[in-house]
C-alpha cells in the first residue's frame, strides 16, 4: 500500500522560510514522481513542485520558481520542499502526492495522496 505523510507546516512571517517533509512508503521511491500541490481557500489546487530522484527530473510552477526547492533523500524515502521568501499568497494547505511513472507532469496520474499540512504566511 502506497502511503505518504506530509508534515512541517506552520505559521511564518512574510519573507521567512519553512521546510515541508513528505515521508513515502509502498512504492519504488527513486523511480516515481513525487510532487507537492497546494490549495488555498476558494482556489483551485495547484501543482507546486515535482521530483523524480533517479533521473534528477524536477519541475516547478512559475509562482514558486526561484523561491522553493524540492529535494529527495533516497535513504529516508523522503521528499522535502524548502520554501524561502514566503509571501502571503503562499498560504495554503500543502499536499504531497505520488505518480508511479518516472516523469514529472502536472497532467500525470497522481493517484496517491498524503494528508495536507497547513502553511500560513502572515504579512
Amino acid at each position: 500500500e502506497v502511503q505518504l505523510q506530509a508534515f512541517g507546516g506552520g505559521l511564518v512571517q512574510a519573507g521567512g522560510s519553512l521546510r515541508l517533509s513528505c515521508a513515502v512508503s509502498g512504492l519504488t521511491f527513486g523511480n516515481s514522481a513525487i510532487a507537492w500541490f497546494r490549495q488555498a481557500p476558494g482556489k483551485e489546487r495547484e501543482g507546486v513542485a515535482c521530483i523524480v530522484s533517479d533521473n534528477d527530473d524536477t519541475v516547478y510552477s512559475d509562482s514558486v520558481k526561484g523561491r522553493f526547492t524540492i529535494a529527495s533523500d533516497n535513504a529516508k524515502n523522503t521528499v522535502y520542499l524548502q520554501m524561502n521568501s514566503l509571501k502571503s499568497e503562499d498560504t495554503a494547505v500543502y499536499y504531497c502526492a505520488a505518480d508511479l511513472s518516472p516523469l514529472c507532469s502536472w497532467h500525470g496520474k497522481f493517484d496517491h495522496w498524503g494528508q495536507g499540512t497547513l502553511v500560513t504566511v502572515s504579512s
